[in-house]
């Protein structure tokens, strides 16, 4: 019997399991998902807890149901890999052996990873995220009782999960106070490691301008050093002050990747960008945000670049060359408040452009454009998650980009 173990039920773990659940045969593979916490959560549904667009049962199910049949769940923390001998221990000293490993424990917030961030008590009083279940539900009371003041949207580093989600908050922040009547009174900022409002040059441009139109001050390059009472200070001495501040902390992956010598300085394992394979490794793969390929930690990555990697392990098992070669394909809804949103659709080499998607010419989906009907697709996106994208079933988008329906801006002047 061989055995294949996945560490985390995010996602990506998810998906991989109910997938070659149906590709491995019962008889030859047993297959063993590792995770602590009985409750699934949809993640993109963060972004709307402080806004009352979702409720917070809308954004979370059970583990158990989620997993296929004839998968082992095991409820346990990680302690440490021990890729010498291939077994992984958990922290309660269980030993669980393999022959194939996928690590796909995401990545977590850490904002105690910058100075003065969680002092004085202003974390969740004053200082809010929304990349985690508790931090939106706060942030949703926060933002109850703000009436007037400065309103900071910033991100400590890159990578992050949905690196559009920041502004995503900062659109449907605007919208959030022009619809109770005091956007006058609210100055709104947007504080980025980035020379810009996205990191491929389009896109910037575009959503930079929709940020300029909302009145939304970007404060760019702004790596931030440390946090000072009411004040975030970058390493070049620039301050920016906030009456309340909504931060993406540094994302890092888990603790353990570390102390099994598997990860890079953020404790994400270096990986083949087309194959998942760890470097340096013949049985171990990385998947979803916790890998380092250099692409979006979005869903759809996982999404695509799973469909790449079930085939591609099928074949590794069997010996066979690992044909596939994911593209780094991602796309994201981008909501813009006022019920549109833009849909941005990308991969390694490719930037997002204009177009439509996923039928040339046809859509329904406008690439980079404001529409009602992105918006509808965002919110449509939340039942699919749960019936169709974690029981593995088949989604008829190409996993690999495609250029159909594209267009590439005309420049100068």
């Amino acid at each position: 019997m061989r055995r294949l173990l996945v560490l985390g039920a995010g996602t990506a773990g998810t998906m991989v399991v109910n997938k070659l659940r149906h590709r491995l045969a019962r008889s030859d593979w047993q297959i063993t998902v590792v995770e602590p916490n009985d409750t699934h959560y949809y993640q993109p549904g963060y972004l709307f807890l402080p806004f009352g667009v979702y409720s917070p049962e809308q954004v979370l199910k059970p583990t158990g149901p989620l997993i296929s049949d004839g998968v082992e769940l095991i409820c346990g923390e990680v302690d440490q890999v021990m890729t010498s001998d291939n077994r992984v221990l958990l922290s309660d000293g269980r030993s669980l052996p393999y022959d194939y490993l996928v690590i796909a424990t995401g990545v977590t917030p850490r904002p105690d990873q910058t100075p003065g961030m969680l002092d004085g008590g202003q974390w969740r009083e004053r200082i809010f995220d929304f990349y985690t279940y508790d931090g939106a539900l706060a942030l949703a009371n926060a933002l109850d009782s703000f009436d007037e003041g400065r309103l900071v949207v910033h991100i400590t580093d890159m990578p992050i999960k949905c690196p559009v989600a920041p502004l995503e908050f900062a659109f449907l922040a605007d919208a959030y106070f022009r619809q109770r009547g005091m956007r006058d009174r609210v100055e709104l900022v947007y504080a980025t490691p980035l020379p810009g409002a996205f990191t491929k040059p389009v896109a910037s441009a575009r959503l930079g301008s929709m940020l300029d139109d909302r009145k939304i001050t970007v404060e760019s390059d702004f790596l931030v050093e440390r946090v000072d009472d009411t004040t975030l200070v970058s390493y070049d001495e620039r301050e920016v002050g906030f009456d309340l501040l909504v931060t993406v902390p540094l994302n890092m992956g888990a603790d353990y990747v570390a102390r099994s010598g598997l990860g890079n300085e953020l404790n994400l394992v270096p990986v083949d960008r087309h194959t998942m394979l760890a470097k340096g490794y013949d049985n171990v793969f990385a998947l979803g945000d916790a890998s380092d390929i250099p692409t979006s930690k979005a869903g759809s990555v996982v999404h695509f670049s799973v469909e790449v990697f079930v085939d591609n392990f099928v074949d590794h098992a069997a010996g066979r060359p690992m044909t596939g070669s994911f593209d780094g394909h991602a796309n994201c809804f981008v909501e813009s408040g006022d019920g549109r949103a833009l849909l941005i659709d990308f991969n390694y080499d490719t930037e997002p452009l204009p177009g439509s998607y996923p039928v040339p010419f046809v859509g329904p989906f406008r690439l980079l454009d404001e529409a009602a009907v992105n918006h509808w697709g965002k919110l449509a996106f939340r039942w699919m998650y749960w019936n169709v994208l974690l029981p593995g079933r088949p989604i008829p988008l190409p996993a690999h980009m495609s250029m159909a329906g594209k267009h590439v801006p005309r420049t100068g002047k």
